[in-house]
């Protein structure tokens, strides 16, 4: 094979950007979810908990956290027809208004929607990041040497996440990792795999195309 269309193709496959008036919207893998609730947050009893997803876009990651939460309200700058329009940066929550804030943010605003979050939440806060965020001396200063994550949990397979739409077939070479706050832990951060576990947590009805809804 020609090696230039192999550069190409792996260029293609490996990009993950938008123009900077785009939605950034990413829609989440609904397995991709299910993995943070299953294989690392799984010591926590959500079925009487409160959980904000506040970028929850046409409601991919909202519908799984709806799985396991006892109440979740969704919400997004823009209107993809699911959850209400809301500009999470600008505090519109109240402090510790819920138990849980869980989110893919646009990365380019993923601080700011961590500053909030540690804000909203009373016990914990998760944010689906490309493994890239967790570099950056700016980064390091603003936010992880002043509110360190108490783990980090790195995807061990990639999860293919592609811009607006869920693709069963998509892949990708950009590698993912949930950043966890978790307020009653005060250790020195963590490194976690998540385990191979697409296979065992992925459901076909998953790439349906979801209903509009104002689900709160």
């Amino acid at each position: 094979m020609d090696k230039n269309y192999q550069n190409k193709s792996h260029a293609v496959m490996a990009q993950r950007h938008e123009a900077k008036d785009s939605l950034d919207n990413f829609p989440t893998p609904p397995w991709a979810t299910r993995a943070l609730l299953e294989k690392i947050l799984n010591h926590n009893d959500f079925g009487n908990q409160s959980c904000l997803e506040p970028a929850c876009g046409a409601g991919h990651m909202s519908k799984v956290l709806d799985e396991y939460f006892d109440k979740v309200t969704s919400s997004d700058l823009y209107d993809y027809g699911y959850g209400e329009n809301v500009d999470f940066t600008h505090s519109f929550y109240k402090n510790e208004s819920y138990d849980w804030v869980i989110t893919n943010p646009p990365f380019k605003l993923a601080e700011k929607f961590i500053d909030e979050a540690l804000k909203v939440a009373r016990i914990g806060v998760a944010v689906l990041v490309r493994t890239v965020f967790l570099e950056s001396i700016g980064r390091y200063q603003r936010l992880f040497s002043i509110s360190p994550p108490s783990y980090v949990a790195q995807f061990s397979e990639r999860v293919p996440i592609v811009k607006g739409r869920l693709d069963i077939k998509a892949t990708t070479a950009t590698g993912y990792a949930w950043c966890v706050w978790e307020k009653n832990l005060l250790k020195e951060p963590r490194l976690k795999w998540i385990e191979p576990c697409r296979k065992e947590l992925e459901k076909q009805t998953d790439y349906l195309e979801p209903l509009s809804s104002s689900y709160k």
